[in-house]
């Protein structure tokens, strides 16, 4: 507790004012909308003109809220009813006017700043609060850090608000650096700094994580924390209660996360005592479970220089930088994608990241992962490398007594049925066929002999192999093939054939000679290695690339035109490792010049609509979330699970064209979807079948 000599001695309720937002209904999209930030701040609102007994000509209430605002919970008493009539909704004009403008003229001890709603950080970590009409062009906002330097200058009153709490229930995750996220440069200056003046911050979230709410109860968890501390208390008490009931939130979110029923821990951040102390440092025992983690020391980075030493990212580094966070017991950063293009600056980011609870350096789950996919041989490397990567972990726990690791997960298996087609040696009409297993184990399963086959054959034996995967032979013989059946079908083909229809042959299925599409029961995917061999460096870089950045980045997707189909787009896309996935927002067919470009410059991942023809909809709107302008985002498609969600869209696709059909309508087209993935790790014993 603060002394009581350290408060305004005419601190009180008539002293004390405050601005107060909950920002529900976005302009920039209905995807932005969320339930509870208005519920919360009318909350705040109730403590501060009940118990407190703060006027409520003291306040300035902002809320936007997704439905009628006379259908909220308002409060039945006279100072709640005053402020239904005056709250305004919370755009940026009227937010600079209560902050900037109006309470800086008052004559006051307190300040209270109350804010729920959505929150990101700009370039330079400061926290940028979205107003309600924040829109594509122009993502209107506050830069609470700008706001609270300019409270602390000259521009308001010399004598007043020597005390200001800002209180803040939104996430505080990175805003992506996209030109659609057009956040501006906004600082609101100030004059000089007024000494004595101190500020508290209490955030519902560290940085680089999100907050959570309930939808379903309308509520904040840290806005439900922080109002169960205040209670009754009056402003003094709250005031000077207030470190005490940030470490009791701190406790609360631990116990939440320990019945299962919370993950925020160890996103909250508790900043500063009224003192400008770090108030978290005079109770160790009480606080040691919440301190940030510890940091790798001398010993163990010569250790990885040494280790690390012309190692390239290999392809589980975005995996294993995931599962540190997992392992550390905290969130992953909410940005996918590695924070470096090297192994030590993944590193020296992690170690500078607060961890877990129990003091473990994110950097030993990091290095731990590693170890365990080498030995496997699922990672760049060798056994030698991996037992020198795990007698790190080894030494570093027991020189910095760190608590024990859980092993990571085994890599996620696949399996999957190749059918390898090549046109016979003579030119002739045909294919040779050969058909592989992969999953636990590789192996092939048929190969074609004597005259080629027609493409009805090839399809004729492997609906045959995929009856015998996972079948349990006659008699209780040998185990299946496989457990769980096939998930992909990849069709290894010469160009020419890139643009058949395999995902349309039918499949037997059910009673009384019913049918189904190979694309609607697997995962089917074309793929073209043979024509890369003039281009295998850059594919390869590429495909590893993308898998370095977990599938995910602004630049990993390029949404190809038809006015860009020319004779240097295969060059240009070579220049550099992205894009790794082009989607072709083309209407004419292939054979035009596009999937030349793309395998010519060494793109691994292409979606295109088969035989060309105007699209029913942009391949971008069928495959993408919605990005801040509600419109679909490249830059948050997962690349590596195209082919299950080029399934999901053929599965929407034919439930939709079975209603069209009864609605006497002609179908989407969208189940035309064709997927190339060529994946350089993945061509199981591929050679020539002539």
């Amino acid at each position: 507790m603060i002394p009581a000599d350290f408060l305004p001695p005419a601190l009180g309720p008539q002293r004390t004012f405050a601005f107060v937002a909950g920002v529900e209904r976005y302009d920039i999209s209905h995807r932005w909308n969320l339930r509870g930030p208005a519920r919360d701040a009318l909350r705040f609102a109730q403590w501060l003109t009940g118990p407190a007994q703060v006027p409520a000509g003291n306040l300035r209430l902002l809320l936007s809220p997704l439905d009628d605002p006379d259908a909220l919970d308002w409060p039945d008493s006279p100072a709640m009813a005053a402020l239904r009539t005056a709250y305004r909704p919370a755009t940026e004009e009227n937010v600079k006017a209560a902050l900037l403008d109006e309470l800086p003229q008052c004559d006051g001890d307190l300040l209270w700043i109350f804010w729920a709603g959505h929150g990101y950080l700009g370039p330079r970590q400061e926290l940028m609060l979205p107003c309600a009409d924040a829109r594509p062009s122009q993502i209107r906002h506050l830069n609470l850090d700008s706001a609270l330097r300019w409270w602390r200058t000259d521009l308001v009153k010399h004598r007043s608000f020597p005390l200001q709490a800002a209180l803040v229930d939104s996430c505080r995750v990175d805003a992506p650096r996209d030109a659609r996220w057009n956040f501006g440069s906004t600082d609101y200056g100030g004059g000089s700094s007024v000494p004595g003046r101190r500020q508290f911050r209490l955030y519902a979230s560290r940085e680089g994580e999100a907050a959570q709410n309930d939808a379903e109860r309308g509520a904040g968890r840290f806005t439900e924390a922080l109002l169960a501390e205040l209670g009754t208390r009056s402003v003094r008490e709250s005031v000077s209660g207030l470190p005490t009931a940030a470490r009791s939130i701190h406790r609360t979110f631990q116990e939440l996360r320990e019945r299962g029923g919370g993950w925020q821990l160890p996103q909250f951040l508790v900043d500063r005592d009224w003192d400008a102390c770090s108030f978290l440092d005079d109770d160790p025992a009480t606080l040691a479970p919440h301190r940030a983690a510890a940091r790798l020391d001398q010993p163990a980075w010569d250790g990885l220089g040494e280790l690390f030493e012309g190692r390239e990212l290999p392809r589980c580094a975005y995996e294993a930088y995931a599962w540190a966070f997992k392992a550390a017991g905290c969130t992953t950063p909410v940005g996918g994608g590695l924070p470096g293009d090297g192994l030590l600056e993944v590193v020296q980011d992690l170690d500078e990241r607060q961890g877990g609870p129990g003091g473990m350096p994110l950097a030993v789950p990091f290095v731990r992962f590693l170890a365990d996919r080498a030995a496997a041989g699922d990672a760049a490397g060798d056994a030698a490398w991996a037992g020198r990567l795990k007698e790190w972990v080894h030494t570093t726990r027991e020189r910095l007594a760190l608590p024990v690791l859980p092993p990571p997960p085994p890599p996620a298996r696949t399996t999957v049925v190749h059918v390898g087609l090549e046109p016979p040696p003579d030119g002739g009409p045909g294919l040779r066929a050969r058909m592989w297993l992969s999953g636990e184990r590789t192996e092939q399963i048929w190969e074609s002999a004597g005259a080629p086959l027609r493409l009805d054959a090839v399809r004729e034996e492997l609906l045959r192999q995929l009856a015998l995967v996972g079948a349990t032979p006659a008699g209780g013989g040998a185990a299946p093939r496989t457990r769980g059946g096939v998930d992909r079908i990849e069709f290894h083909v010469p160009y020419e054939l890139l643009d058949t229809d395999f995902d349309q042959w039918p499949v037997p299925r059910g009673p009384a000679g019913r049918h189904r599409a190979l694309g609607l029961l697997h995962q089917v995917v074309v793929r073209c290695p043979q024509e890369r061999a003039d281009t295998r460096a850059e594919w390869q870089t590429s495909w590893r690339w993308l898998c370095t950045r977990g599938g995910r980045h602004p630049e990993a997707v390029r949404v190809v035109q038809e006015a860009e189909v020319t004779d240097a787009l295969g060059m240009e896309l070579a220049e550099r490792p992205a894009p790794a996935c082009v989607l072709a927002h083309t209407t004419a067919a292939p054979h035009a010049g596009l999937l030349e470009a793309v395998l010519e410059g060494g793109v691994p991942v292409a979606v295109w609509r088969r035989g060309g023809g105007a699209p029913a909809a942009p391949l971008l709107d069928l495959l993408a979330p919605a990005g801040p302008d509600g419109r679909p985002d490249p830059g948050a498609l997962d690349v590596l699970a195209l082919p299950a969600r080029v399934r999901e869209v053929r599965r929407a696709a034919a439930g939709a064209a079975a209603g069209a059909a009864r609605a006497v309508q002609q179908p989407s087209g969208e189940d035309q979807l064709v997927l190339l993935w060529d994946d350089p790790d993945d061509i199981p014993g591929f050679r020539s079948l002539a």
